[in-house]
């Protein structure tokens, strides 16, 4: 098998033994000083679910501490959105920060894994949080590296900037462990993030365009760089491609694990 289901977890193998990796001995470690499930490991090839199982594990025993981090990364999101959002008309702010608000549905996803629940409320908070995570994730670090640059922000700021945005996108991949990918909610989900797209860059509402503001797209609070916004306006639908196939490919390859329950 190519999928990620042939490897024996952390917890399967003797303690100590010479064939654990580092990775699998911290697994280890973490499960006896935290215990705690972890979701069933699932056959998925690589190319949807990347992470070593080790990582994963290790992630879903500290899944308190992963929602804390999260959750504290979604106040600093509307904290850095602030100065937008007060010039923003309140019936589109749910359209504008849009990485704070993928990660607070990462958080509930993860809330609502741990608590058991697996409606169709919950499907549709896991593909929110699944395809949000990347394609956000993708867009701000693409953004601050190729357009923005370390001259805008405190170089540690630009750093934290573009790292946390990686960490989202690796998270992202953890729901491949337990979100079951309906169409429905791929579809829904698809649809939410088209229309922000739309609202971000090609069809102005309410004041807009909604895209997020980078320093390096204004000029005297005027748009003055049009070949960095047909640059950000790119990445973002390609962005929303590359996460909605990958959650399409996720659905395909669940579904002989289905078939086999």
């Amino acid at each position: 098998m190519d999928g990620k289901g042939s490897a024996a977890t952390a917890s399967q193998q003797p303690v100590g033994t010479e064939s654990q990796s580092i990775g699998e001995r911290l697994d280890t470690l973490v499960a006896r000083r935290v215990g705690g499930s972890v979701p069933n490991q699932r056959d998925l090839p690589r190319y949807v679910a990347p992470l070593p199982t080790w990582l994963e594990n290790v992630a879903f025993r500290l899944v308190w501490l992963i929602v804390g981090i999260n959750l504290v990364g979604t106040a600093f999101g509307f904290y850095y959105y602030a100065g937008q959002l007060s010039v923003t008309p309140l019936v589109m702010w749910p359209l504008v920060p849009v990485s704070p608000l993928a990660t607070l549905y990462f958080a509930i996803s993860l809330t609502l894994w741990k608590r058991g629940y697996n409606g169709r409320l919950a499907q549709l908070i896991h593909l929110l949080a699944f395809i949000g995570c990347l394609k956000y994730g993708f867009w701000a670090a693409f953004a601050q590296i190729v357009i923005e640059g370390p001259g805008y922000v405190p170089f540690a700021m630009w750093q934290f900037l573009i790292w946390s945005h990686v960490g989202m996108i690796l998270q992202a991949f953890l729901l491949t462990r337990y979100a079951d990918f309906p169409v429905w909610a791929v579809g829904l989900a698809t649809g939410w993030y088209v229309l922000n797209d739309m609202v971000d860059y090609f069809i102005p509402v309410l004041g807009g365009p909604h895209h997020t503001w980078l320093n390096a797209l204004f000029r005297d609070g005027t748009v003055g760089s049009i070949p960095a916004y047909d640059v950000a306006a790119a990445a973002a639908v390609f962005g929303t491609v590359a996460a909605v196939f990958l959650a399409m490919a996720t659905r395909v390859a669940l579904i002989p694990l289905q078939y086999r329950e």
